[in-house]
């Protein structure tokens, strides 16, 4: 049994009635559920589990992804369904960074058929989510200027310190832990990657797995001024271990204990926190993704010869 769990606000759009339509005239099979309110997207996976349904598609942006999983999070993980994402929001971070197609039709049918592979399940608190977790600037600005973080993580000097005179930017201090470190430091940017991008395709931490039993941590902190800005943009280019502004490193867990409240996006979901700790639940959840995803490790079984496979046959023209 596959169900598809559809946010309200996108059900009508005539592409993913299409979509859904040309699907079942192909012969596949799957019950449509629509959300009406907050919640009840968590709600519907928790229910689709303790039914049986052996794969569940979230149809939404990330946000409605982050429910579902939310609500599978809940179940015993011998119940919790396969995942799979027909991508409708503005910004599909977590399913352009897997490679799913973002078109309805194609989009739906991939989620109905591709492979499904485990992956791990970060938790901030009491809060799972499945892509990035982000702190402090990003968080602050990205709802109303996205375009700002992309530029700096871009290289983008120039209008990043208009940006920054225009917020008139603070940091956040507290104290940071992870496996093997430990630092104080007022933090402008914390990112805690289990996916590689956030708010529309801004990379963070663009070489994480999501199956590799880490968290990957992007930190940009303690700088004082505008005038130091290009040290912390020419840092973010090689994302040294431990820079003078910038560090970046993997790690199981990490631990925030801040002086005030740092504000959060959890795949795109905004909360405040003033201290929090973040840790992975390994191969938590199984996942619908192309065979050559970029956010899966090699070391899969039986996905190498598949791969090796699939490369022959192309260069025979097969």
């Amino acid at each position: 049994m596959i169900s598809l769990i559809l946010n309200g606000m996108k059900a009508q759009l005539p592409a993913v009635r299409d979509a859904v339509n040309a699907r079942r005239k192909s012969g596949d099979v799957f019950e449509v559920l629509v959300t009406w309110e907050p919640g009840d997207a968590a709600r519907m996976a928790e229910q689709a589990g303790q039914a049986g349904v052996k794969r569940l598609i979230a149809g939404g942006g990330d946000g409605t992804v982050n429910e579902v999983v939310k609500g599978l999070m809940r179940l015993p993980r011998e119940r919790r369904p396969e995942l799979g994402i027909l991508p409708l929001g503005s910004a599909n971070d977590l399913a352009t960074s897997v490679g799913l197609p973002l078109d309805a039709e194609p989009a739906l049918e991939a989620a109905l058929r591709l492979e499904a592979f485990p992956v791990d399940v970060p938790r901030l608190g009491d809060h799972h989510y499945l892509n990035m977790a982000s702190g402090g600037f990003g968080p602050e600005i990205t709802s109303s200027t996205p375009k700002t973080l992309k530029r700096l993580l871009g290289g983008g000097a120039y209008s990043l310190i208009g940006a920054l005179r225009a917020w008139q930017y603070k940091l956040y201090p507290g104290q940071l832990e992870w496996e093997g470190g430990k630092r104080s430091a007022s933090l402008f940017l914390l990112a805690i990657g289990n996916g590689v991008q956030a708010g529309g395709g801004q990379p963070l931490t663009p070489e994480a797995k999501l199956d590799d039993g880490l968290l990957d941590v992007l930190v940009i902190r303690d700088f004082t001024g505008l005038s130091q800005m290009r040290k912390v943009i020419a840092e973010l280019q090689s994302r040294p271990k431990q820079g003078e502004f910038v560090d970046a490193f993997r790690t199981p867990w990490l631990t925030f204990e801040g002086d005030v409240e740092l504000p959060i996006t959890l795949d795109g979901e905004p909360c405040q926190r003033r201290g929090f700790r973040v840790e992975l639940d390994p191969g938590a959840l199984s996942l619908a993704v192309p065979l050559d995803c970029a956010l899966l490790s090699c070391e899969r079984p039986g996905v190498t010869a598949q791969l090796a496979s699939r490369q022959q046959s192309r260069h025979h023209g097969v």
